[in-house]
């Protein structure tokens, strides 16, 4: 019996590539991953993870040559029963959808593929887009059906996420909605099926959600900071055991591909109109300049200052939009010297942690790598961490009322 072929493009990405390896662990499917970076296609067909994924790339050496291949080939859609595009919609620089290149985009994907495969759009979309490719599959008469499910995963997370997650299904047809239900129940755990505009928008809530959340707890701790006060004593005392402050944040450089960028895109499919957006961006988008305000009441020209952690969140190879990097370029203006370090990337012009310490009069911590927990930091060293990452000096004090009680008795 044929195994059902999935072409995924853009497959060798962070979305793509935990997707067709989680896909390619079923019996009943052969995967094909199409991207345009040859070292990437190269580094996956030998079983190695071109990012850090965990617990990914022993998977992948499992299904590699097996259900799994990646390639270079658009053929490959020829005879793919399911599309799944990653590619994110082409955007002018007001992150308004550039429909020429949207059109070319769809024209080149579809002229490959066969009637009555499925596409599915998996990447974020501007709101309407889906409407828009829809309406192209139609005025070509092509029939491919069509559907919007987009990824929620957490990076890094990928493995455990895709399978433990409700998936998201949108389709303007039924029989749409029922070939990507079938392709989703397969491996989730369940399946919501909304409307395509639903997809769209819900994915931008969701990303906005989260950036908005990140943007109230810098604007605490910037608070706090303006008078002396330790933020984190503060989150501590009144996040402790109560129930109402569990989604609430901690401080740090709210960066990445996706949080900034769908605020920006919700921004921009409200013509402006979404003022926490705008707001949160200016909060969050501010945390490397408020560090080099801090530094200056210290003679900052004077100062050599270390960053520790260049990836734009923890334990993470990732330094798409990190702020770490904003905050580096600006250093490099109003400081004496920079020294960055990261464990897991590669930079000629990094240092190790141990000469980055050791060089420093500031020690900023750019990422909450797992590796710099524990690492000993001389008392000399003027240390900023937003992230609450380290012990705080002078914690809170939790009386256990239960052990009182016990000693009395």
């Amino acid at each position: 019996m044929r195994k059902q072929k999935i072409a995924i493009l853009g497959g060798c990405g962070h979305v793509g590539l935990p997707f067709g390896v989680v896909l390619a662990t079923l019996d009943d499917l052969e995967v094909c991953l199409i991207d345009l970076d040859n070292d990437k296609i190269a580094l996956v067909n030998s079983g190695r993870m071109p990012f850090l994924e965990e617990n990914m790339e022993p998977v992948l050496q499992k299904v590699i040559g097996k259900t799994l291949k990646a390639t270079n080939s658009m053929e490959e859609l020829a005879d793919a029963d399911i599309v799944v595009e990653v590619i994110g919609t082409p955007v002018d620089s007001h992150l308004n959808p550039l429909l020429k290149e949207l059109y070319r985009h769809t024209d080149n994907t579809i002229k490959h593929m066969k009637d009555g495969a499925l596409l599915i759009l998996r990447s974020t979309m501007y709101p309407g887009v889906s409407k828009l490719i829809y309406e192209r599959l139609q005025s070509q008469g092509r029939k491919i059906h069509l559907a919007v499910c987009p990824e929620r995963i957490a990076e890094g997370k990928a493995l455990e996420e895709l399978r433990d997650l409700p998936q998201i299904v949108g389709a303007f047809e039924e029989e749409a909605a029922k070939l990507a239900t079938d392709v989703f129940t397969r491996f989730a755990p369940s399946v919501i099926r909304i409307d395509p505009l639903e997809a769209e928008l819900g994915k931008l809530f969701v990303n906005s959600w989260r950036y908005l959340n990140f943007a109230v707890s810098n604007q605490f701790f910037i608070l706090c900071q303006k008078y002396n006060i330790d933020f984190y004593r503060i989150y501590d005392a009144f996040s402790k055991d109560y129930p109402r402050m569990k989604p609430y944040p901690k401080a740090g450089f709210t960066a990445g591909p996706c949080l900034l960028k769908d605020t920006l895109q919700l921004c921009a499919f409200s013509n402006n109109l979404f003022f926490m957006g705008n707001a949160a961006m200016v909060v969050n988008e501010s945390i490397p300049n408020f560090i080099i305000e801090q530094l200056e009441k210290h003679n900052l020209p004077n100062l050599r200052v270390a960053i520790l952690g260049m990836a734009f969140k923890g334990d993470s190879d990732d330094i798409r939009d990190s702020l770490a990097y904003k905050l580096k370029n600006l250093l490099e203006v109003y400081a004496k010297e920079v020294f960055c370090t990261d464990p897991f990337i590669k930079n000629d012009s990094f240092v190790s942690l141990d000469k980055a310490i050791a060089s420093a009069d500031v020690v900023i911590l750019g990422a909450p790598h797992s590796a710099y927990k524990n690492i000993s930091l001389p008392p000399n060293k003027l240390v900023i961490d937003v992230w609450g990452f380290w012990p705080m000096k002078n914690p809170v004090v939790v009386v256990d009322s239960k052990s009182l009680v016990s000693e009395r008795t």
